[in-house]
């Protein structure tokens, strides 16, 4: 090691708790009263539905570990066990939740009742609010609740993950039956959680679960219910194939997602108010851990929530009409200059390297990329790898169509991407009805890059066009989510698209890739080996920087070699949405690396990679993360940005925009902890994706990244103390 320093565990942030700092500042987010107030609102829904599957996950493979035994997937350099993790994972969510039910409770609320949005409980019901609950619950929720007793000749029901149920104690009061029960009455999804119980023009609500509690009485006829309370269960939803053998894998994913409905629970939420009665009942029934010590501090699977259950259902009323003055503004996507439909687009590209950086450029070319090819009938073939598309998407759609023209088309559809299993299976069988060539991948790897190919008849020769972008071909999210993508009709690119094509369809290997560079083969190797050039360069005495902006950065391999720059007197900024187990400002170990981290109104999905400083710099985009997942068991591309104006534009208006943010970032310290990034001096407000919003609305460009890494303002480290606001 250089300087002779030891890598140790407390060198490291946990993967898992680092996660939930990620989620805290979703959380500040919705605490935050410069940001619209239905913002919040849909901030407080993004915190509960990112725990929700942090718990599903995450949470489920630990207690997989120290209660089942099983070995993790991957070594954390930290060094913590799993249960001393679920431990440390409990304590800090009861500090999130209780953060936000406040936020919730004491802010959100009352500010909506000033904007005229008003939430009402049973015991504020005016005669007209009466009539309509009533006539909601006779016409409309009644049909459709199943009330479900529990005793032995009952059994209790098999509660559906993330399902809102109300538990009731209930007393006979008059005909046949036990003189206590217990009961269950399920929320339907089928139903608005928000049912609007004033007149028209109004904004006030009450929530289904407040209804179906007061009628409760007309669900159990003959029955007084004496308490009631509302509960919810999370079960493990992984779906883990790598070690299941058979020759359909669409058949093993439909398995495996009918097994779900069967999981283990993981986490129950319940009103703060329930009964030690029903609580045991449900603590029992689920195998649940309610009062486990790891070294002294109690690790709890019951979470007391004091107030509204599920936020996630917040999304729903953040989309009332009416109100655009309390969300962001809406904009319109800058469209791109020469790229339209037919051959203009093609001669376009076969003409220049052009770069989209979404949701500010549109992603309608991404969409008429497909649907042209597929009218075109110069157009022969079209390959495409398909991870998360939308419901209704356009892309699959030309697909098919390109095959019923004729065209040879190969989809690459990864079966496993997370939560859209189902989805993607129903499009695969559609395409297949359709004539497109359908494949899933491999059992072992995930197939994670993001490429199209239309392969083109242009007289005696034929050319290739690609795209390759940082995120999913979703018309959807590109308008929710920054990434970039890059339309080009390289030889050399197309080549290496070619043999991946082929490796991903045919196992075929051999090829020398020129241009790509390709995980699981080569990409944690190389990108090792432009961080150790970088290192070189620094003790040679030459000009060295390293620039990544990544979703998470995990790898513990890739931190050291960070570590090892860092001590060679390399410059290195971090971009790092999410996870980051790399601990910046040590002593003697990573003084030269500063950490940042964007949390704003678009989700930060770009990755942007620059080794090197000035015209000499090389520039990647990737797919991946720097994690071991995406190094070891996904397929992934990191690919070159070459034409000089792609690269000035990443250089001097994208870059320098998430450098210079003092509104949004916040500031990894040593410790763990983040703090604000804040102006320095007289220095103006800047926030990136504003700023970016503004640059594609024609507004002048921002400041290069060299006067961002190297002047005064981006001095990150210079934050004094642990709670000081940080540049």
């Amino acid at each position: 090691m250089p300087g002779g320093v030891e890598y140790k565990p407390e060198h490291f942030i946990n993967r898992e708790l680092s996660w939930l700092e990620f989620n805290a500042r979703v959380l500040e987010e919705a605490q935050d009263p410069s940001n619209p107030l239905l913002e919040r609102v849909k901030f407080l829904a993004i915190f509960s539905s990112n725990l929700d599957e942090f718990f599903m996950v995450r949470v489920a493979g630990l207690r997989e570990q120290a209660f089942g035994g099983v070995a993790p997937q991957d070594v954390a350099a930290d060094g913590l066990d799993a249960l001393t993790q679920l431990q440390r994972i409990s304590q800090r969510v009861r500090e999130l939740v209780d953060q936000q039910c406040r936020c919730w409770n004491k802010q959100i609320v009352p500010a909506l009742a000033e904007q005229g949005v008003h939430l009402v409980r049973e015991c504020d019901f005016d005669k007209s609010q009466r009539r309509i609950v009533d006539d909601f619950f006779r016409q409309r929720a009644f049909p459709i609740l199943t009330p479900m007793a529990i005793d032995p000749s009952h059994p209790s029901p098999r509660f559906h993950n993330r399902g809102l149920y109300l538990a009731a104690s209930l007393k006979r009061v008059s005909g046949w039956g036990p003189t206590e029960l217990f009961a269950v009455v399920q929320l339907p999804q089928v139903l608005p959680r928000f049912i609007d119980v004033g007149a028209p023009n109004e904004n006030t609500f009450v929530l289904l679960e407040d209804i179906i509690a007061c009628k409760l009485p007309d669900l159990f006829g003959g029955y007084a219910s004496s308490h009631h309370a509302a509960f919810r269960l999370t079960r493990d939803m992984d779906v883990d194939l790598l070690e299941q053998e058979g020759d359909d894998m669409l058949r093993a994913i439909e398995s495996r997602l009918r097994a779900r409905q069967h999981s283990e629970a993981v986490r129950l939420e319940v009103q703060h108010n329930m009964n030690r009665q029903l609580l045991d009942m449900l603590v029992s029934e689920e195998q649940l851990q309610e009062s486990f010590f790891v070294d002294g501090e109690k690790y709890s699977e019951v979470y007391r929530v004091d107030g509204m259950l599920d936020l996630t259902a917040l999304g729903e009323l953040a989309r009332i009409p009416g109100k655009d003055a309390l969300r962001d503004p809406a904009f319109v996507p800058r469209p791109s200059l020469g790229l339209r439909r037919g051959d203009q687009l093609f001669s376009v590209i076969a003409d220049r390297d052009v770069l989209l950086h979404h949701p500010f450029d549109s992603f309608d070319p991404v969409v008429d990329f497909i649907q042209s090819a597929a009218e075109d009938p110069h157009v022969l073939a079209i390959k495409q790898t398909l991870y998360r598309t939308s419901g209704d998407s356009p892309i699959v759609k030309a697909l098919m169509q390109a095959a019923e023209n004729g065209k040879h088309v190969t989809a690459l559809v990864e079966l496993k991407a997370r939560f859209d299993e189902a989805n993607n299976i129903s499009w695969s069988r559609q395409m297949e009805r359709a004539g497109v060539h359908v494949v899933y991948g491999f059992m072992d790897l995930k197939t994670h890059c993001k490429l199209a190919m239309v392969v083109r008849q242009e007289g005696t020769k034929v050319r290739r066009y690609v795209h390759l972008g940082t995120g999913n071909y979703n018309p959807t999210t590109a308008r929710l989510y920054t990434d970039l993508g890059l339309f080009t009709s390289n030889k050399l690119i197309a080549d290496d698209c070619t043999a991946l094509f082929n490796f991903l369809t045919g196992y075929s290997q051999g090829h020398e890739w020129k241009k790509l560079v390709v995980a699981p083969q080569d990409l944690q190797q190389r990108t090792i080996e432009l961080i150790n050039q970088q290192a070189a360069r620094a003790r040679d005495g030459k000009s060295a920087r390293i620039f990544a902006k990544l979703n998470s950065l995990v790898d513990g391999e890739t931190i050291e070699a960070l570590y090892d720059a860092s001590q060679a007197g390399v410059p290195i900024d971090l971009v790092i949405r999410g996870i980051c187990c790399l601990r910046p400002g040590l002593p003697r170990i990573s003084e030269n690396i500063r950490v940042r981290s964007i949390v704003d109104r678009f989700l930060e999905h770009s990755r942007i990679i620059v080794f090197g400083e000035g015209a000499k710099c090389e520039v990647y985009l990737s797919s991946a993360d720097w994690m071991p997942r995406n190094f070891e068991r996904r397929v992934e591309v990191m690919f070159p940005i070459e034409a000089p104006e792609l690269r000035r534009r990443i250089g001097e208006e994208i870059i320098p925009a998430y450098l210079h943010d003092n509104c949004r970032a916040r500031v990894l310290m040593p410790d763990g902890a983040y703090v604000r990034a804040a102006a320095w001096h007289d220095e103006p407000p800047r926030r990136a994706q504003r700023d970016l919003l503004a640059a594609a609305g024609g507004l002048a460009a921002r400041p290069t990244f060299a006067a961002a890494v190297n002047g005064q303002p981006a001095a990150d480290g210079e934050a004094k103390g642990k709670h000081a606001k940080a540049r």
